[in-house]
């Protein structure tokens, strides 16, 4: 009875001590593995064994992780108050790094891209903010991917979302957008008054050629007033429309001499 029981001990010892040495992760995690406090580096993917009590294992996820960037009030070169938030996307291409270079490599990745955002802020001008995004992103993501690297974290992609403007500077930008569009209608309207000007500057200069050209023009918007019958027409008659009956009275006068 006495050596069934220590055979049963004996056997949950074994179990356990298998269990605490088997260890599996997954594709997507690696084990770094200390031996009585030393480094002895990643182990991983699939089952693998370790030493009980001697070893101790650490999982590092290597997937790409996601840090949302709370706004961050700052001061732009050109003195405009804003505030900015943005995603940062990241993931660990050294494990051993990222557990022994820093306690806590994803809380440091977020006070980095936080003061690093701040300092771009303060270095743009509102403009760039606005219309080059994509150069501020990719400083940004230069900035805290230089920081980062020496935790074994490599910085992929900084995008930055929204930029709250104060209400002053949103109605300052309104104006200006609309002085913009007034400018351009403006623009547009005189170089349409400039066309026309030159298209009556040529018909004026092919009326001057064919003295017949402007009774005809005359005759046509006669034509045309005259469709609405119920109004009196008062048009005037230009001198030169007498003058072609006074050159053809005076051929008509020379050809019966």
């Amino acid at each position: 009875m006495e050596s069934f029981t220590g055979l049963a001990f004996a056997a949950a010892f074994i179990v356990i001590i298998l269990a605490a040495a088997v260890k599996v992760v997954q594709e997507y995690e690696r084990g770094v593995i200390f031996r009585l406090g030393r480094l002895q580096g990643p182990k991983g993917p699939g089952i693998f064994f370790i030493i009980p009590i001697v070893d101790k294992m650490v999982k590092v996820d290597l997937r790409v992780i996601t840090l949302d960037i709370p706004s961050q009030e700052a001061i732009t070169r050109d003195n405009v108050t804003v505030r900015v938030n943005a995603v940062a996307y990241f993931r660990v291409v050294d494990p051993s790094d990222a557990i022994v270079q820093v306690e806590d490599y994803e809380r440091a990745t977020w006070q980095i891209a936080q003061t690093s955002l701040r300092s771009v802020l303060g270095q743009s001008d509102l403009d760039e903010l606005l219309i080059h995004r994509d150069e501020i992103n990719q400083k940004l993501q230069q900035i805290i991917d230089e920081q980062t690297e020496p935790w074994g974290i490599k910085v992929s992609i900084v995008e930055v979302k929204d930029v709250e403007l104060p209400d002053t500077m949103k109605r300052a930008m309104a104006r200006q957008a609309e002085a913009e569009r007034e400018k351009r209608a403006k623009i547009i309207h005189a170089e349409g008054e400039y066309g026309a000007a030159q298209q009556l500057q040529d018909a004026a200069g092919v009326i001057s050629g064919q003295p017949a050209a402007l009774q005809l023009r005359y005759l046509q918007t006669l034509t045309e007033i005259a469709v609405e019958k119920n109004s009196t027409i008062i048009f005037p008659v230009p001198i030169d429309f007498f003058k072609a009956f006074t050159h053809v009275s005076t051929d008509e006068a020379e050809g019966a001499d």
